[in-house]
């Protein structure tokens, strides 16, 4: 008997990068040879938000959440013996996408690649940072214009690359519903598109909009999660057809990739969330129709911190396991013709056409920037509520909390550290290749660069020239911030009191008392200093502590300590709370305190949330810290009333 054919397996990646280019370059290698088949590069945030790594808002971030790019020779040495005409590499960056891909062609230029053969994608989505993950620079104008160009600059001269990932995982992250997500990334979808097609003639268009690819999340509840994507195919095929004129389905097909939540992973049992992947990972595999083509998986210990390459190499094992053991690619779709199926995903696609018949009468997603951000804070709250009172079940978290020890923990605590040495590493090398390079090239390049930038001519060539020339990363930054201004996003939480969540009564009482003793209303203020921009749990916070009753100044994101402690000193602040989920908290709050002490305003309470091992909690608290939150600490009301105590003048004079 003939043995069935089987469809070849999805790319398969792990997102990874830390501490410098040499050693991501080492872990990269080593995972290609472990079988992956596809490379998807995080870097550290002061390369997302487009700052060098001795800039002061770099101080503490410098290779915590992925690597530090901050030169042609960095991306050198991060692809050092892997040869990117063969490669199929995902970059994971945003702001500085048109900077990233610049310094991506040159490193392939120099291994003598032909680059219309360079296969790969860059995110390249400014909508999501806006609304979930904070990462922007520039104002929503500027920066669709900036993803169209290298949208243009690929179909011309990188034509196999997927020039934007329209990433709906952020969104999933923030709290939307699968109604939301369909929408929200379609409509980013649109909004791209409606800049792009002037650029090119009529009949090349179909082929720009084929190269739009989505970069998605699959949460737990996976027979939903498997309707919206198929859900995402239909529509996406809906809006290239009767929108755009895309007669050739080749040109509509929905290619994606994805990476599956990390929102549910839990601190609590984190053994627990092996079997959270798996299943999750089923919502992209099991359905051809939407099937995904890429695949990378978080690993079991991301909530507690940065995985190791062990954590890692099993979440790899996990895809192969299912791509090259089971049965899964020798069948067609298993759902065609399902009743039950079709009836759920006719209900997404209804949610979702109404969301975006809404967003398009308020003028498409870039106008309703500040009405999505505040769906998701409410959606996330919502979210959150139904964990407290149990009616969302969380294995570990809200029932069944009864363990025993993970034999997975270790001595090192399950996680990888970065060294702090690291930082000083990155900028004494960072200073070396300033010395070395020719200024004079790169000041002409910059000017090139900025009159690029402001005569709206695409600003990839320039961005080409000016990473051979070696100009930084901060620098092609600030040309941009200089050219087209720097954003701050809107933060979601409303100043009106939304008075939805329930069993506050006890909650708001004590805030007036304690308000009353105070002489006023309660004051918290709330910020996360650095570069991290999840921002989700602080929302979630000020949300809250707004609707107990509290005079809420939610100062947002990328603030650096001397900012926070000048806003607690202007608005006389009762309490701080700061949140910080890059590993960047040791650093950031030892210099809060101490600038807190000298200003004379140590007697206020600071707390800190974020993904806080035990030992660096002891550190905060040495430090002064009042209280440590980690995500094990989902009790919303309980950290109210922790304000509420932390703020009472009386336990001030008891103390």
């Amino acid at each position: 008997m003939t043995a069935p054919k089987r469809d070849n397996p999805w790319l398969i990646r792990t997102y990874a990068g830390h501490s410098t280019a040499k050693a991501s370059n080492a872990l990269y290698r080593g995972n290609l040879a472990k079988g992956q088949t596809g490379l998807s590069v995080a870097f550290d945030l002061p390369t997302q938000t487009g700052y060098d790594s001795d800039h002061v808002l770099a101080r503490g971030e410098v290779g915590k959440v992925g690597v530090p790019i901050c030169h042609l020779g960095d991306m050198r040495t991060l692809f050092d013996q892997i040869p990117l005409q063969q490669m199929n590499t995902s970059m994971t960056i945003n702001a500085t996408a048109p900077w990233l891909l610049a310094l991506y062609i040159a490193v392939a230029e120099e291994q003598g690649a032909d680059i219309a053969e360079l296969q790969g994608t860059v995110q390249n989505d400014l909508m999501k940072e806006y609304l979930s993950r904070g990462t922007y620079i520039c104002p929503p104008k500027p920066s669709l214009r900036m993803i169209a160009d290298v949208a243009e600059y690929c179909y011309t001269s990188v034509p196999k690359w997927n020039p934007m990932n329209v990433c709906s995982y952020h969104l999933q992250e923030a709290g939307a519903t699968p109604e939301q997500e369909l929408a929200f990334a379609l409509a980013t979808a649109i909004s791209v598109l409606d800049e792009l097609r002037p650029r090119v003639p009529a009949e090349d268009f179909p082929v720009l909009v084929g190269r739009i690819s989505f970069f998605v999340n699959a949460g737990i509840r996976f027979v939903t999660e498997m309707c919206k994507m198929r859900a995402f195919v239909d529509l996406w095929d809906e809006i290239c057809e009767t929108r755009y004129g895309v007669a050739d389905p080749k040109y509509r097909r929905f290619r994606y990739g994805v990476q599956v939540n990390s929102l549910g992973l839990t601190e609590q049992q984190p053994e627990n969330n092996v079997y959270r992947i798996l299943i999750e990972m089923l919502a992209v595999t099991l359905s051809k129709k939407a099937r995904a083509r890429a695949v990378q998986l978080p690993a079991w210990n991301e909530a507690l911190g940065l995985p190791r390459p062990w954590d890692q190499q099993w979440s790899m094992r996990m895809q192969q396991i299912m791509a090259y053991e089971t049965d899964l690619l020798e069948y067609d779709d298993l759902f065609d013709g399902n009743p039950v199926v079709d009836a759920k995903v006719a209900e997404l696609k209804e949610g979702a056409r109404a969301e975006l018949a809404n967003l398009e009468a308020m003028g498409g997603a870039i106008a309703a920037i500040e009405y999505m951000k505040s769906r998701l804070v409410e959606s996330n709250a919502d979210r959150v509520n139904r964990i407290e009172r149990g009616e969302t079940v969380v294995v570990g978290v809200n029932k069944y909390t009864a363990s025993e020890p993970s034999p997975l923990m270790g001595e090192d605590g399950g996680i990888m550290v970065v060294d702090p040495a690291v930082e000083q590493d990155q900028i004494t090398r960072l200073q070396a290749w300033r010395a070395a390079r020719d200024e004079a090239a790169v000041r002409a390049a910059l000017a090139d660069l900025r009159a690029a930038a402001a005569e709206g001519r695409n600003v990839m060539p320039a961005s080409i020239a000016a990473a051979k020339a070696g100009a930084t990363t901060g620098e092609w930054a600030g040309v941009m911030r200089a050219v087209h201004g720097e954003y701050r996003g809107p933060t979601g939480v409303s100043k009106s009191v939304s008075n939805k969540t329930e069993g506050l009564d006890d909650i708001r009482d004590a805030v007036d008392a304690v308000s009353d003793r105070l002489g006023r209303r309660l004051k918290f203020l709330v910020g996360k200093p650095g570069l991290d921009g999840h921002s989700n749990g602080a929302e979630q916070i000020a949300f809250r502590a707004r609707d107990c009753g509290m005079d809420i100044s939610y100062e947002g994101i990328r603030l650096t300590p001397e900012e926070i402690v000048a806003a607690a000193k202007a608005e006389d602040a009762h309490v701080i709370g700061l949140s910080i989920l890059s590993g960047s908290h040791v650093p950031l709050i030892e210099e809060v305190m101490a600038r807190l002490r000298a200003a004379g305003l140590d007697h206020v309470p600071v707390m800190v949330g974020g993904i806080i091992p035990d030992e660096d909690a002891a550190k905060l608290k040495s430090f002064g810290v009042a209280r440590v939150y980690t995500p094990k600490d989902f009790e919303l009301n309980r950290i109210m009333m922790d304000i509420v105590a932390l703020a009472d003048p009386q336990r001030m004079a008891a103390e």
